[in-house]
């Protein structure tokens, strides 16, 4: 049946027909009550084309079915790319409302789509015959990875079975949409005012930020400790005030479970429940095998042959480090055993017995303004490119920054937006993604890709100053952006970050390396009010604690990572999975003073959605590649060498989806790393 006309005209609406400065959306005429009908009219439209796909009555070939089935669906993939954008980096209860209701839509609007009977067909006879196509070795990794995509999407079940797995696909995300709401519930209403008495051992650079924070929230003249990390974890590493600690982590720690309408539990449960469902539907053993399938790991062992070795070396480590923190809290009087609220403020003291210097001494090298500098910098030099900023140009947010991307030729590369402040509208935490993606197939299009920071926001005419987990993190998503802009791919669905889940952190992982080249930050941390450079001593100190407290963050990630693989590794999901958790963590004897970097409730790589479920260890199969990949330039004794960059830019950054991931890996470095490199490098051997 055709779908219902929409009173939406895709031709000339704003949120379809970008007609903004660079080809941006203009963001100023979008008006939200048109949304939801926008939204229709997308989908309805990208129906027809499907249906015509399948019901064309030509035999199928690369451009009637695959090429077409590629093309489709740009006024909806434009509609969703800026709902997406504002629901995560500027959201209000309209966005909210239809976030929750378009989730599932969506969900069971692609789920009609892997699993219409006349399409598959069609992708099932070129499947089949693609050794006698001739195909070029890029649309043959396309065919092959779209097909197996409608596979893993319910294709050859039963009607029975597309039906279920289609209801549990709408219920998932309309899961997940819940679970990042109730999250951002708990940040955006918590907040901790003090007083000027309240202040002890806080440095000037975090009163100034607490203090912009309490004013944006109405409370002028007071401070205050948001659930930003760039507020909170600052927070704990440097107030002499042992009970504020304490109320600033727990706070921290049980975002998402706080009771009422915005507890996490039962919408965590039942996540588990339908993934362990939809798996065995597909004929998997569990959720973990099902999503690995798909991976360089392959298998939950895999996983674990990486994650035990490194849980092991990591609790040695820490128990390492708590002996020494407890001498120093003797050492001051205090007989309390190590919290989790005391474990960054005595690390901080420790840091400076060991290595003579705070870490809050680097600050004022590292202003906002010159860590993007520096990062703009390593692209020119690695890749050739270059960014110039665009002022008054209308984002979602007046914060957000726009700057035109060129090539070393000087030809367009792209556009590039930053969103750097955290804000109550904003979810917590730091992501790249995109408004379009790059590709030549049809009339081809440049990307746009944008970052979104939570640095704490200055007050009115004061510089940023980040730390330097901040600077590693701007860099960290700078190079999942470079990741999209360099990519040089002909297909829409392997452009950019499209590829295995456990290879897409490997391009960003890796420019944190030049964060601290001694070159980089010779020319680019210069001092916010002198300009002088970091003084060599201060860099040398820097350098030589780069491991420091390479134990805790080496446990709080892999205790996450660990609990992620646990409930997504069983046949059936657990009942209580608080309780689960916990039980996990006992039998891991994880470390009581250190808490996972991301408890369940508010776990939103795992729970918001389907990216990292059953993948966040990820972050730590990459870095073992990150690890030997930057080893290529210091084997070359060069961090700029020409050799190295050009195949890392061919091979890592520009290839997307293109081949197989291990196999672009050994074309940039003759071979698969093993993990050695990975633990020398966090200090765990």
């Amino acid at each position: 049946m055709a779908p219902a006309p929409s009173a939406v005209d895709l031709a000339t609406h704003p949120l379809t027909v970008w007609n903004g400065p660079l080809g941006l959306p203009e963001f100023g005429r979008i008006d939200e009550s048109t949304l939801s009908s926008a939204f229709d009219a997308a989908l309805a439209a990208h129906e027809m084309e499907i249906a015509a796909i399948a019901e064309n009555g030509e035999a199928p070939t690369i451009d009637n079915t695959l090429a077409a089935l590629e093309l489709s669906g740009e006024p909806l993939s434009r509609v969703s790319a800026v709902f997406w954008c504002r629901a995560g980096a500027h959201t209000n209860e309209t966005i909210q409302k239809l976030e929750r209701e378009i989730s599932p839509r969506m969900a069971r609007h692609y789920s009609r789509i892997t699993m219409n009977e006349a399409l598959f067909q069609r992708l099932d006879t070129l499947y089949a015959a693609r050794e006698t196509l001739g195909l070029d070795k890029e649309t043959d990794r396309v065919l092959e990875k779209t097909w197996k995509r409608f596979v893993r999407g319910g294709a050859r079940l039963d009607a029975e079975g597309k039906t279920r797995l289609a209801e549990i696909n709408e219920e998932l995300a309309a899961l997940g949409a819940r679970f990042g709401q109730n999250v951002l519930a708990d940040e955006s209403k918590w907040a901790l005012f003090l007083d000027e008495s309240d202040l002890a051992g806080l440095p000037a650079s975090l009163r100034s930020a607490m203090a912009e924070a309490a004013e944006s929230r109405g409370e002028p003249g007071r401070y205050a400790v948001t659930l930003s990390r760039s507020l909170a974890e600052p927070f704990l590493a440097a107030s002499a005030r042992r009970d504020l600690r304490e109320t600033v982590l727990q706070a921290f720690i049980r975002r998402g479970e706080n009771g009422g309408e915005a507890n996490n539990a039962g919408i965590v449960r039942d996540t588990l429940r339908l993934r362990a469902e939809k798996a065995r539907l597909l004929g998997y053993q569990n959720y973990a095998a099902y999503k690995l399938d798909d991976t360089m790991a392959k298998t939950p062992d895999a996983v674990m042959e990486l994650l035990e070795p490194v849980w092991k070396k990591a609790r040695e480590k820490a128990a390492e480090d708590e002996k020494e923190l407890q001498r120093i809290a003797a050492a001051e009087g205090h007989n309390h055993a190590i919290a989790p609220w005391d474990w960054r403020y005595y690390a901080e003291k420790l840091r400076g017995e060991r290595f003579a210097f705070d870490e809050g001494a680097l600050e004022p090298y590292l202003a906002l303004e010159n860590v993007i500098a520096a990062a703009f910098d390593v692209a020119h030099r690695l890749f050739g490119l270059t960014f110039e900023e665009q002022k008054g140009i209308a984002a979602w947010h007046e914060d957000v920054r726009t700057f035109t991307v060129k090539n070393g030729d000087g030809t367009t590369r792209g556009v590039f937006l930053a969103d750097y402040f955290n804000r109550p509208s904003k979810r917590s935490g730091a992501w790249m993604s995109a408004l379009q993606s790059g590709f030549r197939l049809g009339r081809g299009q440049k990307p746009i890709v944008y970052n979104v920071m939570n640095f704490a926001k200055p007050p009115k005419g004061k510089p940023a100053l980040l730390s330097v987990d901040d600077a590693r993190t701007l860099f960290h998503e700078f190079g999942h952006a470079l990741h999209g802009l360099l990519s040089d791919v002909t297909w829409p669905s392997i452009s950019g970050t499209a590829v295995a889940r456990d290879f897409v952190e490997l391009p960003s992982q890796l420019f944190e390396h030049w964060f601290t080249v001694p070159e980089v930050l010779s020319r680019h941390a210069r001092h916010v009010e002198t300009g002088e450079p970091m003084p060599q001593e201060l860099l040398e100190k820097m350098r030589a604690a780069r491991n420091f407290g390479s134990g805790f963050a080496t446990v709080e990630f892999t205790a996450s990572a660990l609990v992620d693989m646990a409930f997504h590794a069983r046949e059936e999901a657990p009942e209580d999975p608080l309780r689960f958790e916990a039980e996990t963590l006992e039998k891991l004897e994880k470390p009581a003073a250190i808490p996972m970097r991301h408890r369940t409730p508010h776990f939103l790589h795992v729970f918001s959605g389907d990216g990292y479920s059953a993948g966040y260890y990820s972050y730590m199969w990459s870095e073992v590649l990150d690890a030997d990949a930057f080893r290529a330039f210091e084997e070359a004794s060069d961090p700029f060498d020409r050799e190295a960059a050009e195949k890392l830019r061919r091979h890592i950054y520009s290839a997307g989806g293109s081949a197989d991931p291990e196999d672009l890996y050994k074309a940039f470095r003759g071979r698969l790393p093993s993990p050695e490199a990975m633990m020398e490098k966090k200090g765990l051997v």
